[in-house]
């Protein structure tokens, strides 16, 4: 069976893997690449977060996908 979201699926987990990236950045060196590219508290930072939240929890839907797979 085709996966008909492969694309959305990379798409998501690499901008997942870019967020989470960021957040150690912010941990390791106390440095924000967002508010350093976009602005600290502009509205495009803020749409950043929310695109990588929203990615975060889509990325949640690959651990019941790869449960299913290895019940096969």
């Amino acid at each position: 069976k085709m996966n008909s979201n492969r694309g959305l699926d990379y798409t998501a987990l690499v901008i997942t893997v870019v967020g989470a990236i960021v957040w150690g950045l912010i941990g390791l060196f106390n440095w924000n690449l967002v508010s350093a590219l976009f602005g600290s508290g502009s509205w495009l930072s803020r749409i950043v977060y929310i695109v990588v939240g929203v990615c975060g929890l889509y990325t949640l839907s690959f651990l019941g996908r790869v449960t299913d797979r290895s019940e096969v």
